[in-house]
């Protein structure tokens, strides 16, 4: 085992006996590849202030396991909100029909670390309940006193502990304690009977006492503001195929979505990646590098282990405009022949682990983000992003703008709005001219869909100039 000795297992306070629960493991393990038991107790707290009073108040504990048998490219899943020894031999005896009549070969167990990615913290026990209220309601004050426009604040505040063990047939027994916390402000100004909205985030796999100090929280709600007046003064965007500059941080989701999914696993094996069988050759412009690392301390993504008990790492994807590899669970590793890279993950013990990202960026280069701006003629220049819809089998993406300018004559001019970027990742790499020198993550607000399932991720890049994007737009 490598449970902490201070730390008791979630089957022990069942009253399940960890080797009798390896034991049925076992049984349902005997002659699949593939597998694991996943015992989950979580605990979660959010709130939303609204409108000048505390809107909702939510807590929600959850516990349970899920039991996976792998066969081949098959998988027998069977999970349980009910820890017991009863539950724990039904859920076997469903799971292992997906080995039916097969014969393999156990893989090799991950192996193990040492390293430790964030502490143990308690989102939901520090501060109390009364003491995360007064904060909104301190925040919620402080920023209608920042500008007379300001017509309209909400705050949004979530924790969670998520306590995860991860039992093999051969007895390894894995724990990882996963804190999580989310501080998010919006806030919407009013002139002249025109109204515009402006927010901003920030969080991480910490306590709150990392996030919510005067300091972190009235830097969170001065960007919000900041981009509310702007977009107060935006005009409708051109639209046209013309160059785009993007900022650094949270516009790595435009890498994340066109271009990251086409680099998990899954897609690569079955062949449906704009990327499938390319490795080896150039798919992007010299100079860009693309990486997903779960390693980072702290960080939104990060995992000490990712949700089948393999150490995360860093995972160069694209080197130099080479594709160098894809991101693995273990089950897109054996089946590929590669090595399982720590991404494997799962929303939740009633969901069966998928590659997925964890923190993933483009390395930064040599060129000053003033350098973009003055060797563009016509173009946008996009500070921010909000969501977007990309099709994975080829990479096109439509991307809309939350805060953009026109750039004139080598020149940031008029904030617009309206501003969508439309083409698709693969090409959008290729097109990458100037890599700015100012890498940054985003400030850790990610949530990645895949398949029905959620995970917090983190995203990252310098700043880019990509050459010959369609821009949507709401003028000429």
């Amino acid at each position: 085992m490598t449970l902490p000795v201070s730390a008791p297992s979630i089957l022990d306070a069942h009253g399940v006996d960890p080797e009798r629960a390896r034991v049925l493991l076992s049984d349902a393990l005997h002659t699949a590849d593939d597998g694991e038991l996943f015992i989950e107790h979580s605990e979660s707290e959010s709130f939303v202030f609204d409108d000048g009073r505390l809107k909702s108040a939510s807590y929600d504990s959850t516990e349970g396991f899920g039991l996976r048998v792998v066969a081949e490219e098959s998988a027998g899943y069977a999970h349980a909100a009910e820890i017991s020894e009863a539950a724990i031999a039904r859920a076997g005896s469903a799971a292992k029909l997906a080995r039916r009549g097969y014969e393999g070969i156990a893989a090799e167990a991950p192996r193990q670390t040492n390293a430790r990615i964030y502490g143990d913290d308690d989102p939901v026990a520090n501060p109390v309940f009364s003491d995360k209220v007064a904060l909104l309601q301190e925040i919620d004050a402080w920023a209608r006193a920042r500008d007379p426009r300001v017509v309209q604040v909400s705050v949004a505040l979530a924790g969670e502990r998520r306590i995860i063990e991860i039992l093999r047939a051969d007895g390894l027994l894995l724990r990882d304690v996963r804190p999580l916390v989310r501080l998010s402000v919006s806030i919407t100004v009013e002139k002249d009977g025109r109204r515009e909205s402006g927010n901003h985030g920030a969080g991480g796999r910490a306590g709150f006492d990392a996030w919510i100090s005067a300091d972190k929280w009235q830097a969170s709600v001065d960007e919000a503001l900041r981009m509310a007046l702007v977009n107060l003064e935006a005009v409708a965007c051109p639209a046209g195929e013309m160059d785009v500059v993007l900022g650094p941080g949270w516009n790595g989701v435009l890498l994340h979505e066109a271009v990251g999914h086409g680099l998990e696993g899954d897609f690569n094996r079955k062949g449906s990646s704009a990327f499938s069988g390319r490795i080896g050759q150039r798919v992007a412009a010299p100079g860009v590098t693309v990486f997903d690392d779960g390693a980072i301390l702290g960080r939104r993504g990060s995992l000490t282990i990712d949700d089948e008990g393999t150490p995360t790492s860093r995972t160069v994807l694209i080197e130099d405009g080479i594709l160098k590899g894809y991101m693995h669970d273990r089950m897109s590793a054996r089946l590929m022949g590669m090595e399982a890279t720590g991404n494997g993950r799962r929303q939740s013990y009633a969901h069966t682990p998928l590659p997925r990202m964890t923190n993933t960026g483009m390395m930064g280069g040599e060129h000053k983000f003033a350098e973009m701006i003055q060797s563009t003629r016509i173009g946008v220049y996009c500070a921010s992003f909000s969501g977007g819809q990309v099709d994975i089998t080829n990479g096109k993406f439509v991307f809309q703008c939350t805060e953009a300018y026109k750039i004139e004559d080598g020149k940031i001019t008029a904030p617009v709005k309206g501003a969508t970027l439309i083409g698709d990742g693969p090409s959008a790499l290729t097109r990458v001219t100037m890599i700015g020198d100012d890498f940054a993550f985003d400030d850790g607000v990610g949530v990645c869909g895949k398949s029905g399932q959620g995970v917090p991720v983190g995203v990252g890049q310098p700043s880019l100039k990509i050459t010959g994007l369609t821009v949507g737009g709401a003028g000429g």
